[in-house]
């Protein structure tokens, strides 16, 4: 985990002070099939700016599928290494989109790509990144982890090891992790916590497993929580709300 020193402490009752937000593509969507909503966009970015504003550092990745998904396009016939490559470069647009809005909201933002573009945004640079963070600008890791192969809930996980987060925060479409999908089946138990080897052991399909893996392995909770839900995320930083939280032990 990685020391940090020089960072402005969170309000009071606020329990993380750096943390990571994993958005999926499909939830910038909003009401559409395809591509950005921009009232969505904006919205998260209001969630994004509400918590900035409790003192806490935050850092984001979002996915691409709203635009293109790799395995959709390996299943089409396409090279999957290829595939992937387009899908890391959606999440480049979609990174940009979410920094246009914040800095409409005068929130300092920085997009960092795994795959270096330098003409449109930074490139990765670890020690950059938290210094941006640090001086209390958001940062956007875009690219996924630059590998094909590899989901962005994996370089969610990894970015969030590399910051040394506090917390790694998934924005989903329900209000926690659920024994099966609560809109195809009514009656699914809703978990409030988790160990890692439960989601593992169980296929809970929170992330994948290499994604959880890696958080274990660093300490790092993991909060499932609704995107959807109007100032969610800043509840879920002062640990009000409702979300599922997967920590080492189960309580």
């Amino acid at each position: 985990m990685v020391e940090t020193t020089g960072t402005t402490a969170p309000e009071d009752g606020i329990r993380y002070k750096r943390v990571l937000l994993k958005v999926s593509g499909e939830a910038l969507m909003g009401q559409r099939d395809y591509g950005l909503d921009p009232d969505m966009v904006n919205r998260i970015a209001n969630e994004v700016k509400a918590v900035i504003a409790l003192g806490v550092q935050v850092s984001l990745v979002i996915g691409g599928g709203n635009i293109f998904r790799g395995v959709k396009g390996a299943a089409g016939g396409m090279e999957r290494a290829s595939a992937d490559y387009i899908g890391m470069l959606a999440t480049v647009m979609n990174a940009l989109s979410m920094q246009s809005a914040l800095e409409r909201m005068g929130v300092p933002t920085r997009v960092q790509s795994a795959i270096p573009m330098s003409s449109v945004c930074e490139p990765y640079i670890r020690r950059r990144a938290i210094r941006h963070m640090e001086k209390g600008r958001v940062v956007i890791f875009a690219a996924g982890t630059g590998n094909p192969f590899f989901t962005t809930d994996t370089a969610a996980a990894l970015r969030a090891s590399e910051m040394g987060c506090d917390g790694l925060l998934k924005g989903t479409q329900v209000d926690g992790v659920y024994t099966a999908d609560p809109k195809k089946v009514p009656d699914a138990t809703r978990y409030e916590r988790l160990s890692y080897m439960d989601v593992l052991t169980q296929d809970l399909q929170v992330m994948d497993a290499s994604a959880i893996a890696l958080a274990r392995e660093n300490h790092i909770p993991i909060l499932v929580f609704s995107i959807h839900t109007p100032g969610a995320f800043a509840e879920v930083m002062q640990g009000r709300g409702r979300y599922t939280i997967i920590t080492e032990e189960r309580e």
